[in-house]
């Protein structure tokens, strides 16, 4: 008997020695659902923490091209050159008092570029129509800005198109100048800048080391900067053919002919193409800064939808600024961040805390200094929004649309017009700069590649990579799917999972554990609220499609007509398809869905537009975690009950698209106050720059926003009977 009993001992032992375990990834699962509130917590703090670290892991700058080897040539610009410049703009100045809506001065120019021997031709365009179009996010921008004949006489732009063929070139590639001027009111300082485009073409014409062609293009910014080259950007890599037909006194006949009214002919200048665009640079002299010991360069390199040249040129523009030619090289900021109290309070801590960790590890460099903190956390911000909000920041935005690499310049001299030495200096120094640019792009044998396309600025010299900065995203992405999955069903649902993981290899476990879960199909009803309120969002998005129609109306009565309709649809859809209340719907299942959709829309966004899906998981994320019904509260204490009431009805507050917008207008412009018309007023710059922020906001942050207001205002029938029954 006793040996029997060990025998069964035995045997019963080695059965359990040799049943398989779950999964290691299972029972992570099961763990992290069955705490996922802690989970919750710690990843979107340590989201936000890492966010605030940005600027103190930022990397210096660096050329990752050998062959841009900027500086490493002798620059030929010389004071002859800048005298050019000088009585060049002397005699642009007496055109432009004369000239007839810019047609004598864009013939002056063609008429300087024709007596150094290069090529010259005009282009005609005509404003762009501003009409809200849902197929137009899908679309190129370019073809917007195709030239279509709207019924005008006069108003219309031009630009003065110059060529250099390369002498040791094939004419397979280009490189681009642009200088932008507005041709109806023309300012000292756009002068000066067609002065120094006009200088530096003209060297450029001389230059015999030249390997590709030369376009300069003085661009009529009467109507925008970014009209006049993304229409000339369209005309180049897609023809339009239009009849030469005259128009009346004063015209432009078809694109490219000029008619001044004086001459029985007018004077026809065919459109000309050079090679592929290896580069583009577009620079410009602002107003004169009356403070600063030195001339400045302020870089813009944002384009749509968070597009961004390559970080090579930006490396030699930063280099050969403020190493060769001792220009101080700004970026954009957030200005009310520079003095803000909270953010030194952050910076201090931070700076503390580096200093801490160096101790413990050389390597850790998280000590910055405060004002650098401040500084690069201004920068960042205002990198973030601008790509976030898609719009680019100069004409080098139409560039980049064709994947062409460029980057707006604008000199911020500190001398006045009239101080002849110092502006022969400035043109120097600045000549210099666009030669020493060229001459770098000039030495590519292929397309910028090497460097980053993807990064956030800190510093003109300091960069944050994809690497890093996709951190934060993930830290604040983590617990969704793990929410998910423990609100779907509960622990139900996880231990069936490990039960699955266990008899994965045996066919009849696998088809257990799906006839179990085949009976219910709650999670439809949830699915089918998601889709009435993704519906509702569809048609709220193409409504003002009809309301740009009523003539007449001002931003505010827009706005006040757009609420209207979309209470008024949503309320349709409801009468249609039912109340999300009136099938029994559980808040947890409704809660799930919601972060299930948000899940996905981040994602698709992230890959869009990297900086709207960074923004939107930090309004959006903590405000779909931490949501519970207002009614499920009753069993909690006072103070518990108050805490989740507060921050539940703060972070819906601020999820609310308007309110998103007057945080956005406070942090940039310093503004606390917003008016009604004014969300219509942001919307319509959103579609007018086909910005698929404009798709997020309706798309994904809207219903998000709404399935979390379903969540708050859920009656909780069915859980309040549950409480009972147990």
């Amino acid at each position: 008997v006793v040996l029997k009993n060990s025998i069964t001992v035995m045997e019963s032992s080695a059965k359990q020695e040799t049943q398989p375990k779950p999964r290691l990834i299972v029972r992570l699962g099961v763990f992290l659902a069955s705490h996922h509130i802690l989970f919750s917590v710690i990843c979107c703090s340590a989201g936000i923490i890492a966010l605030l670290l940005l600027p103190s892991l930022a990397k210096n700058t660096y050329l990752s091209e050998n062959a841009l080897i900027p500086g490493s040539a002798n620059p030929l610009f010389s004071t002859e050159d800048a005298i050019e410049a000088n009585r060049f703009m002397k005699g642009i100045e007496a055109v432009a008092g004369d000239s007839i809506g810019g047609i004598d001065m864009a013939k002056f120019i063609a008429q300087q570029i024709e007596d150094m021997g290069a090529e010259v031709c005009y282009h005609k365009f005509l404003p762009h129509s501003k009409h809200f179009h849902p197929l137009k996010f899908f679309t190129s921008m370019s073809k917007d800005m195709a030239i279509q004949p709207n019924g005008t006489d006069t108003n219309f732009g031009i630009n003065t198109i110059g060529i250099i063929r390369a002498p040791r070139g094939d004419g397979k590639e280009a490189i681009v100048l642009v200088t932008p001027y507005n041709s109806q009111r023309v300012h000292s300082n756009e002068l000066l800048s067609l002065a120094l485009g006009f200088s530096v073409f003209s060297l450029l014409s001389r230059a015999a080391w030249l390997s590709k062609d030369i376009v300069w293009v003085s661009a009529d910014s009467q109507f925008g900067e970014y009209a006049s080259v993304s229409a000339w950007l369209n005309q180049y890599h897609n023809p339009v053919f239009l009849s030469h037909s005259v128009i009346s006194d004063t015209k432009i006949y078809g694109a490219d002919h000029i008619y001044d009214g004086n001459t029985e002919k007018g004077e026809f200048k065919a459109f000309k193409r050079a090679g592929t665009m290896a580069a583009a640079l577009i620079f410009k002299v602002g107003q004169t800064r009356r403070y600063g010991d030195r001339d400045s360069v302020t870089m813009y390199a944002e384009a749509s939808n968070g597009q961004m040249p390559n970080l090579d040129l930006l490396n030699v523009v930063h280099y050969l600024a403020v190493h060769r030619q001792g220009f101080r090289v700004n970026i954009a900021a957030f200005s009310s961040l520079l003095s803000s109290a909270w953010l030194r309070v952050i910076s201090e801590f931070f700076h503390t805390l580096g200093t801490v960790l160096r101790k413990i590890n050389p390597d850790w460099k998280l000590d910055i200094a405060v004002p650098d903190y401040v500084e690069g956390t201004a920068n960042l911000a205002n990198s973030i929004y601008n790509q976030a909000l898609g719009v680019p920041t100069g004409s080098h935005g139409a560039f980049r649309d064709y994947q062409v690499d460029a980057v707006s310049l604008e000199f911020s001299p500190t001398f006045n017009v009239r101080n002849e030495n110092a502006k022969s200096l400035f043109l120097l120094r600045g000549g210099r700069l666009v030669e020493g640019v060229v001459r770098s792009v000039n030495n590519l044998l292929e397309k910028f590649h090497q460097s980053f396309f993807l990064y956030f600025l800190t510093a003109p010299s300091k960069f944050i990579s994809v690497g890093v900065y996709m951190i934060p995203f993930a830290l604040l992405l983590a617990p969704l799917p793990i929410v998910a999955a423990a609100l779907a069903d509960g622990r139900k649902t996880m231990e069936k999972l490990a039960e699955k993981s266990i008899d994965d290899n045996k066919a009849n476990g696998s088809a257990g554990f799906l006839q179990s879960k085949g009976g219910s199909w709650k999670w439809l009803q949830a699915a089918k609220v998601l889709f009435v309120i993704q519906l509702w969002a569809v048609l709220v998005s193409l409504l003002p499609y009809y309301i740009t129609q009523i003539p007449g109306a001002t931003p505010m009565q827009s706005a006040v007509i757009w609420a209207m309709l979309s209470i008024v649809i949503l309320i349709a859809l409801y009468v249609m398809f039912g109340s999300p209340y009136s099938a029994g719907v559980e808040w947890k299942l409704l809660k799930a869905t919601m972060i299930t959709s948000i899940s996905i829309g981040l994602g698709l966004m992230s890959i869009i537009n990297f900086a709207t899906a960074q923004l939107g998981a930090l309004i959006v994320i903590p405000m779909c975690l931490f949501s519970r019904p207002l009614k499920a509260r009753s069993g909690m204490n006072f103070l518990p009950r108050a805490v989740l009431l507060a921050s539940n009805i703060t972070l819906a507050a601020l999820g609310f698209p308007p309110a998103a917008l007057l945080i956005l207008k406070g942090l940039s412009k310093g503004s606390w106050t917003v008016a009604v018309g004014d969300f219509w007023v942001w919307m319509e710059f959103l579609w007018e720059w086909s910005s698929a922020t404009y798709l997020y906001l309706f798309l994904v942050h809207l219903p998000c926003w709404l399935l979390c207001i379903h969540v708050l205002l859920h009656p909780c029938r069915q859980a309040e009977s549950k409480m009972k029954q147990e």
